[in-house]
């Protein structure tokens, strides 16, 4: 498939995420946003990528009877891993500070997992990201969970704000999955899809 082919299909993007959307219009292609309420737990025996794959993958068979012969669903699901667990999106402030706080001074993956779904083919894949965080002082776990509400994001952390700016050392693997959706990927697996 060629890249113009893409705009002969009907793209929905299955995602609330202001960051998935703004960079898949970044990307060229047309799209609606249409999203449904997925339970996101998982089997406690899965890790890392697993869990990535397995909720990108829940939340596109919701969309199982709505697809037509030419529909594609995209959704996806990114997580933090460190420390041998699974840091997903903070309950609350408290549970903002020990996301922070467990990842601070480390160097932590991020899994997105993202699933093509068709009226009768579905591709998952996944994409990983490892981020070497600076030790971050009280202050400033503080200052940024109460002017950033991180509440929607994985790890309790957005990149592309003002932690990342101060936080990340480095960063081994596409920035672009780190905001929720590995860009080079997905074009890759469309044009194969």
């Amino acid at each position: 498939m060629q890249f113009e082919d893409l705009k002969k299909y009907h793209l929905i993007l299955a995602s609330k995420s202001p960051r998935r959307q703004f960079l898949l219009k970044d990307l060229g292609l047309n799209f609606e946003v249409r999203t449904k309420e997925v339970d996101e737990s998982f089997p406690a025996e899965l890790k890392a990528e697993q869990i990535a794959l397995y909720l990108c993958e829940k939340k596109a068979h919701a969309f199982d009877d709505e697809l037509n012969d030419n529909s594609i669903v995209i959704t996806a699901d990114t997580i933090v891993w460190v420390d041998n667990q699974v840091l997903n999106k903070p309950e609350n402030f408290d549970d903002a500070v020990r996301m922070l706080k467990l990842l601070s001074g480390k160097v932590h993956e991020v899994y997105t997992g993202v699933c093509l779904k068709s009226k009768d083919k579905l591709s998952s894949f996944y994409a990983v990201t490892k981020v070497h965080f600076k030790k971050l002082t009280d202050d400033e776990i503080t200052y940024y969970i109460s002017n950033f509400h991180p509440y929607d994001k994985a790890g309790a952390y957005g990149a592309q704000e003002w932690i990342g700016y101060i936080a990340v050392d480095k960063i081994e693997g596409s920035y672009f999955n780190v905001m929720g959706l590995p860009l080079k990927e997905l074009y890759e697996e469309l044009l194969k899809f």
